[in-house]
């Protein structure tokens, strides 16, 4: 089994050896991605907003059918594995499945699986580049705005991304407007405003993109929730995304894939722009404050 350098594994109560922590052949998050997850930043020995993260697992696992297991359990794991990582730069994943099923769909009642991960992880770029993919979010589908295992589509659309050298894959949803990127939200400055596609749009609630409408609203500085086109986002002075591992990220150019063209059509933004740099001042002087460790 090929294992993470240095890796802390909590499996069902304990922790375990990385080279002897696994899950059952059977087990649906396995078999048929039946499961939800979330990723939590480790700095300093701290998980970063703890209570909001847990709260986002919860509805996702309410939205999955999933039971959803005890909240001091989850906090005890947490804090054990917390403890074992100690205070390098890491992130902490929690997955919860619907433990051992059947070979397709149905489930057998099984008790779930709750899986926490601690691995190293790096400080973000300064900036990235992204790609918008042609395949679209279904933003009236089961699993809208849930945070499952369901990540096939994620897998395509970063590959795709990749292949043209940009870190992020930017997707639509099935009437047009811009929804999301694999594994974060996306923000641009349209005639002097930040705006943001709302949640209705099929995005993911994601915790930075939250958090960094509430910080930068203590700073005076407004951002929108409103359907974006991908025009309207070709035509944005800046463009940054935001994750738990990216913070607030300034994009530099845009490739459209779109059109079957090689090159594919590049837009560039200057980066950070000046409503950029404020969201991620205002991000970063609440963080190094302590002010958002688990609002």
């Amino acid at each position: 089994m090929r294992s993470d350098p240095r890796a802390i594994v909590w499996i069902n109560g304990s922790i375990r050896p990385p080279e002897d922590a696994g899950v059952s052949w059977a087990d649906h998050g396995l078999t048929v991605g039946d499961g939800v997850f979330e990723t939590i930043k480790l700095r300093s020995g701290t998980p970063f907003a703890v209570r909001r993260h847990l709260d986002r697992l919860e509805r996702s696992a309410v939205g999955m059918g999933l039971p959803v297991p005890d909240r001091s359990r989850i906090e005890s794991a947490v804090t054990e594995v917390t403890r074992a990582w100690g205070g390098d730069l890491g992130r902490l994943r929690i997955t919860l499945t619907g433990g051992d099923g059947p070979m397709g769909s149905d489930r057998s009642g099984s008790e779930p699986t709750l899986l926490l991960v601690a691995v190293a992880s790096s400080e973000p770029a300064a900036v990235s580049t992204v790609a918008l993919v042609p395949w679209t979010r279904n933003e009236r589908g089961a699993l809208a705005g849930l945070k499952t295992t369901s990540y096939g589509e994620n897998v395509v659309a970063l590959a795709a991304a990749h292949a043209v050298g940009a870190d992020e894959a930017l997707c639509t949803n099935t009437v047009g407007a811009l929804c999301e990127g694999t594994g974060s939200n996306v923000f641009a400055a349209i005639d002097g405003h930040v705006v943001t596609p709302p949640l209705r749009s099929g995005c993911l609630a994601g915790i930075t993109r939250e958090l960094v409408i509430e910080v930068a609203a203590d700073r005076g500085l407004t951002v929108e929730e409103v359907d974006l086109t991908p025009e309207e986002l070709f035509g944005a002075s800046e463009v940054f995304i935001t994750s738990s591992l990216r913070d607030v990220q300034p994009v530099s150019g845009l490739l459209d894939l779109r059109e079957e063209s090689s090159p594919p059509p590049r837009h560039d933004w200057p980066t950070p722009g000046p409503l950029t740099a404020a969201c991620a001042e205002a991000w970063a002087a609440a963080f190094s404050s302590g002010g958002v460790t688990d609002p």
